[in-house]
């Protein structure tokens, strides 16, 4: 009989967010569109993404979280790249983002030189009075955001792309340091039939930004995805009225160092001691290969409810688990004791920390399945 109920759930769910596909490609699209920038710190990308959030929310009537607001401001340092970027290896234009990255720390500059290997592969100037130049290969471009600025220009070539040793450089590259950016969490409520303890979901908007006037990092798995998926949740709860209050929290400045979380848990806006579960969600945009569950192996008995309601269902090939690890916006509710799991999806395409993690490539394998999972188990806690 349960599973007879059950299935008729699933039937009833599936219908429901078959209506809700359109929706969860509109906010994908958006998020990852020019005029988010990779919603960083260039060009009012994370200040256009946090109003486009903030805006979804209060149209689908969820209470602001912050007294009489959905937004939550701190300050943290930033390096960034707003303007030229522009590099020439052996009289060879480079594409940004494709050919080569910066790293995130580089300071600004505008030089030619000649360049010779060292002896840790690098390919390096060496006269004194010039700027200090670094070239390296690597297999995988992976950019990230840096907080603070170092004395050297470092880049990194793609080694598929480029395979010739460098011998001379050329570039010009533009680069702004912020000591306080101002970033904005974003958190919003709605009540449930027992309001004395609470059940979050997470995810954080931030990305990446751009990396100069003409390239920026769409950010579509990481984590436009797991923001879908929160907002999905808003409406989906604004239609089935749950069990425990539920709060939904979006976080800037994720990328930057879990800066966000940090300073929600310590601003103690929300009771921790109250929090039955909270299930941070990034990279859902796949699922081919199942969940990986950080956390699971912490909370054995929360894990074991999750993986028997998928047993029973079939709804991901698998659901792995994984110990305590300081990789996402989870990290800080553990620290301070609070139950979590940071859930991911598995599989599927590679695009992680590059140009290349765009909305029209990302499958949403296991979206609807991973949803899903998600309602049933918030159900049973």
């Amino acid at each position: 009989m349960r599973t007879f109920f059950s299935l008729l759930f699933c039937l009833l769910f599936f219908q429901w967010h078959a209506q809700d596909s359109l929706y969860t490609r509109k906010v994908l699209h958006t998020l990852t569109s020019e005029k988010y920038y990779g919603r960083g710190y260039l060009f009012n990308g994370l200040q256009n993404a946090e109003k486009f959030i903030v805006k979804e929310i209060r149209s689908m009537g969820a209470s602001p979280l912050f007294g009489k607001s959905y937004t939550q401001s701190f300050v943290h340092p930033v390096n960034t790249f707003p303007g030229a970027c522009k590099v020439i290896i052996n009289n060879k234009t480079l594409k940004p983002g494709v050919d080569f990255i910066l790293d995130c720390h580089d300071p600004g500059g505008k030089a030619s030189c000649t360049l010779l290997p060292n002896e840790k592969g690098e390919y390096v100037n060496t006269v004194k009075e010039q700027q200090k130049v670094q070239v390296v290969f690597r297999k995988k471009l992976t950019w990230s955001v840096g907080g603070s600025q170092s004395d050297v220009i470092r880049i990194e070539l793609d080694s598929s792309r480029f395979s010739d040793i460098p011998t001379r450089i050329s570039y010009d590259i533009k680069n702004k340091f912020i000591p306080e950016f101002e970033s904005k969490n974003i958190g919003c409520v709605i009540n449930g039939r027992n309001n004395d303890s609470l059940v979050v979901f997470s995810a954080h908007y931030d990305h990446l930004g751009g990396m100069g006037n003409a390239t920026y990092f769409p950010g579509a798995n990481d984590n436009a995805s797991g923001v879908s998926v929160v907002l999905n949740l808003i409406r989906y709860y604004r239609e089935h009225p749950p069990k425990y209050k539920m709060v939904f929290l979006f976080f800037a400045g994720e990328e930057a160092g879990l800066l966000g979380s940090k300073f929600l848990v310590n601003s103690k806006v929300l009771s921790l001691p109250k929090i039955k579960f909270l299930i941070n969600l990034d990279l859902l945009g796949t699922g081919d290969e199942g969940i990986m569950v950080v956390n699971g192996s912490l909370y054995q008995e929360a894990f074991g409810t999750l993986n028997k309601i998928n047993q029973e269902l079939k709804l991901v090939p698998e659901i792995k688990k994984r110990g305590k690890a300081a990789n996402s916006d989870h990290y800080w509710f553990t620290e301070a004791g609070v139950p979590c799991f940071f859930i991911y999806t598995m599989g599927g395409i590679k695009a992680y920390h590059d140009v290349f993690d765009k909305e029209e490539t990302l499958p949403l394998t296991r979206y609807k399945e991973v949803f899903l999972l998600l309602t049933l188990f918030s159900d049973q806690l």
